[in-house]
């Protein structure tokens, strides 16, 4: 028996793969090199954007054809969906989600929730150099446009004494790389504070945005300790601006090994869109933090993601997203077209008013003005 993960989306998704990865493993299941000399096929799924969405459908449409002919030489064949399309189907309490994905797959065997896989399987690596190490799981900020805390529910931090425990072990086998992996990994720690359960020796970060303290992270604590085991490079993903405290500031310019590459969402520079995003910042407030990391931090560079044609954006919108870009002078973005995510607010609320067209000539500015084409 062999195994073939196909996996989209994020390096959360490639995580949970390594982790699918493992069970098959435990099971003596081989991993094939491909669709063709796999018996089972596993669909890591990616649902933030429709794009990713409509290539999950198009790949099953493929395998059923595969499907067919393996089991007429009577070979066994299972195709497997999990990942974020999975996780809204099943948190979805309607039950019209998971209705819709089996009447549109029929051919797939089993839609499996990542959950069943459990957090606490260990990933079987395959880069021997560089490891991707969750130390959260889902989003509590409900962005408007973004799906995430539909399909991976609330934030749940992994123990703080397990992310150690796992990174000393990565080291003690000769890893030289890390990435720190959440949604949200500068909000982390905040429900393990609630329950009192551990980390009492630690005081609690705060960020104070809008004339109120934030929630309370352990974040810079745990940057800090995974720093000082000696690895040559420590990264993390993602960050969002709202949480991203001076303390934090601190501990990667005094830690060499972090990196110098912070990755930023800004989503867009307009005020007004961000408030319909339900972005907690506004355009001069996300600049100075910039300018504040770039005083403090040297050789820093910073990376985004930029919706655009995003609910009601109107040209001046736009103009001043580009202003920001020019101001900040980002080193990579992530450029996304808008598309409508089934259950979030902005697909109950908002409409999606901004023609394929002008959000195309927008991508298309943005790309070559950042990214270079």
């Amino acid at each position: 028996m062999k195994y073939f993960i196909k996996t989209f989306g994020c390096q959360q998704n490639v995580s949970d793969s390594e982790r699918i990865a493992n069970t098959f493993k435990k099971s003596s299941v081989l991993k094939a090199k491909g669709y063709k000399d796999a018996n089972i096929v596993v669909i890591n799924t990616c649902i933030v954007r429709q794009s990713a969405e409509n290539r999950v459908y198009g790949l099953v449409n493929n395998l059923a054809k595969l499907k067919e002919k393996k089991r007429e030489n009577n070979e066994y064949f299972k195709i497997i969906v999990t990942g974020c399309m999975v996780g809204l189907a099943f948190k979805d309490k309607t039950g019209k989600y998971l209705k819709k994905i089996r009447r549109v797959m029929p051919q797939v065997d089993e839609f499996m929730p990542i959950e069943e896989i459990g957090f606490d399987t260990p990933p079987l690596r395959t880069d021997k150099k560089s490891a991707w190490v969750p130390i959260s799981n889902g989003c509590n900020n409900f962005c408007t446009y973004c799906i995430v805390p539909m399909t991976r529910g609330k934030e749940v931090s992994v123990p703080y004494k397990d992310i150690i425990k796992e990174c000393k072990e990565l080291k003690k086998n000769s890893y030289e790389n890390i990435t720190l992996l959440g949604q949200n990994v500068n909000s982390y720690g905040a429900d393990i504070l609630k329950s009192k359960k551990e980390k009492k020796d630690l005081k609690p970060v705060y960020v104070k945005h809008l004339g109120k303290l934030r929630i309370p992270t352990l974040f810079p604590h745990l940057l800090n300790e995974v720093a000082k085991l000696g690895f040559k490079k420590v990264d993390f993903l993602s960050s969002n601006p709202w949480d991203f405290s001076n303390e934090l500031i601190d501990v990667i310019e005094k830690n060499k090994n972090i990196t110098r590459i912070i990755h930023l969402p800004v989503q867009s520079g307009d005020n007004n869109v961000l408030k319909r995003m339900n972005r907690w910042y506004t355009k001069q407030e996300y600049l100075d933090l910039i300018k504040k990391l770039k005083k403090k931090v040297k050789n820093i560079k910073i990376t985004t993601d930029i919706i655009v044609g995003f609910s009601g954006e109107t040209s001046k919108e736009f103009q001043n997203t580009i202003d920001l870009c020019k101001k900040a002078k980002f080193k990579k973005a992530y450029i996304s077209i808008y598309s409508p995510r089934p259950y979030t607010a902005a697909e109950k609320i908002l409409k999606d008013d901004v023609s394929h067209k002008v959000k195309k000539k927008r991508w298309l500015i943005l790309e070559s003005m950042i990214n270079k084409l």
